[in-house]
């Protein structure tokens, strides 16, 4: 089967004030993916149908159902006429795990926690950063997200869609991930990650979206210390933040950034007051 487009020309019609023209502008394309563990499926995301086998191992680490790799014995992706089912198989113990916490999760694009079933798993308590970790210079941070927005082929085309991105002390951003979610982006990465054999420990993930608690959590569970961010925290995702030790940078963008959590992992060269 030929793979999925990521986007299509779409008509439409620009209204503006010297009069309505047609054009055609390049949408970018989102179908649901199931990700089935074990034969039953886990959730149902609304996702950009790319790096799929990415997102499944991303959402698996997480969301806490793995805690590395080699715990997934198999793992495949099938196209369906209505979606792509991602399909992995746990190892004995995980799998018996899952089935002790079992839940649905199926929700729309945007929507970090749909199908959560009590307020505790809501806030759960986040593994928290070891102290040390890297340091990074304050002009790699206030780059960040500029340097993230020249790697988005996709948003490029569309206009319309979020990205994450891993970035290095030295070494800049060595990998993207695309889609219509932000969650979904981050999961992507997350997986990518593992199966590049980067440790998440070892540098910052950038968002192009604000942060909210859900994307904290998933940045706690993947081990990463570092939060950099385009738009801004929640309250609440900077509570979670601060509780697990990572050290959160919001509105970087032109050159600046706002640093509000456990600001040593980032060299400003002045006294902090975070």
């Amino acid at each position: 089967m030929d793979p999925r487009p990521l986007s299509r020309g779409l008509p439409g019609l620009a209204v503006q004030p010297e009069g309505p023209r047609a054009i055609t502008r390049n949408l970018p394309e989102e179908v649901p993916v199931a990700i089935v563990f074990d034969g039953s499926t886990q959730a149902v995301m609304m996702a950009t149908p790319a790096d799929i086998t990415d997102f499944a191992l991303g959402f698996a680490l997480s969301e806490g159902i793995i805690d590395s790799p080699d715990e997934i014995e198999d793992a495949e992706a099938l196209e369906h006429g209505e979606g792509i089912e991602a399909r992995l198989w746990l190892r004995a113990d995980r799998s018996e795990a899952l089935k002790a916490r079992r839940r649905m999760m199926t929700g729309p694009v945007g929507c970090g926690l749909c199908g959560i079933d009590s307020l505790e798993q809501a806030l759960r308590p986040l593994p928290r950063m070891a102290a040390k970790g890297p340091v990074l210079a304050q002009a790699d941070v206030a780059t960040a997200t500029d340097a993230l927005s020249r790697l988005q082929p996709l948003h490029s085309q569309t206009r319309a869609t979020h990205a994450a991105g891993f970035l290095m002390a030295g070494k800049g951003i060595v990998m993207v991930r695309e889609d219509v979610g932000r969650h979904n982006a981050l999961d992507k990465l997350i997986g990518g990650l593992a199966r590049a054999g980067i440790a998440p420990s070892t540098g910052a993930f950038v968002m192009t979206s604000r942060i909210s608690v859900d994307l904290v959590q998933k940045c706690a569970q993947a081990g990463c210390p570092v939060l950099i961010a385009v738009a801004a925290p929640t309250a609440a995702a900077l509570r979670h933040a601060d509780a697990a030790g990572i050290t959160l940078a919001a509105f970087a963008r032109g050159g600046a950034f706002d640093l509000y959590s456990h600001p040593l992992r980032i060299d400003t060269g002045a006294s902090h007051v975070a």
